[in-house]
């Protein structure tokens, strides 16, 4: 089971999926609190579950299914942008991520594109 059968039993279907120590061992309180985070009406249910980390996993899923409100609620998770400029910075010069957030903030875009050719090894774009 993935975390997202988890947050569909909370949010709309109500059906209690966890029925086993399999289905129990398999439940992500940290990504089901960071789903329901995303939404006014959850995300205050989120917080008090983060406080109560250490509780059971089935105790927080039953705090959960029953006091969350039956609603269909979808929403696009936050991913990490992705950098080619600091992707070219570090391999040009081979600095780590650290390193070169803070050149990278040294540096004009005409350099920038000067690295990002002698670091452009061929083929399609």
């Amino acid at each position: 089971m993935s975390p997202f059968d988890y947050l569909n039993a909370i949010n709309y279907t109500k059906k209690d999926i966890m029925v086993d120590d399999i289905a129990e061992k398999q439940y992500n309180p940290f990504m089901v609190n960071r789903g329901l985070s995303y939404f006014q009406d959850t995300v205050l249910m989120a917080n008090e579950m983060n406080q109560y980390a250490h509780l059971d996993s089935r105790l927080q899923f039953d705090f959960l299914i029953n006091i969350v409100r039956k609603r269909k609620r979808f929403s696009k998770w936050n991913k990490p942008e992705v950098a080619t400029d600091l992707d070219v910075v570090k391999e040009y010069y081979g600095y780590s991520n650290e390193k070169a957030r803070m050149v990278h903030n040294l540096l004009t875009d005409n350099q920038i594109t000067e690295l990002r050719k002698k670091v452009f090894k061929g083929g399609r774009k």
